[in-house]
């Protein structure tokens, strides 16, 4: 049988700076990022069971990508591990909700970070293949396992 790519589009908010930055993105600010996650598998072929005929339900890749990914980044503020300590002590305080990265938040190490997130919660039966991921609406980086060393 054919192997078959799903994707699915995921819609969050997200804030970051980047710490050292030449411009204005040295700032604290937000996007609405739009996150694209396709996968490929050979549909399920067993008539007697309920996902018969899918490589994978598209709720239960929701579902992953929902908790590998967007729990932790969804409505909140990204910044980098050696950003000012008084300023990550005040946003603490505060309870902002703040994850700090060994990496700076750009785009493209997000999406890095993603793709490995989810490498390790695939299902054995199906493989990541590419990720998009929206910063605006007309810049995105992608990542595809085909790409990868």
């Amino acid at each position: 049988m054919s192997r078959i790519r799903l994707t699915r589009l995921f819609t969050f908010e997200m804030a970051h700076a980047l710490q050292g930055y030449d411009g204005p993105c040295s700032n604290i600010h937000g996007h609405s990022y739009r996150l694209e996650v396709t996968v490929i598998g050979t549909p399920l072929e067993d008539a007697a069971h309920p996902k018969n005929g899918m490589v994978l339900d598209f709720g239960d890749l929701k579902r992953l990508v929902q908790e590998t990914v967007l729990n932790s980044v969804d409505h909140a503020l990204l910044l980098h591990t050696a950003s000012p300590p008084e300023l990550v002590e005040t946003l603490r305080r505060l309870r902002h909700k703040l994850l700090l990265t060994p990496y700076q938040p750009t785009c493209e190490n997000m999406l890095a970070d993603f793709s490995t997130r989810l490498l390790r919660a695939m299902p054995a039966n199906v493989q990541l293949f590419s990720l998009k991921l929206w910063e605006t609406q007309n810049s995105f980086a992608e990542w595809h396992a085909s790409d990868q060393a």
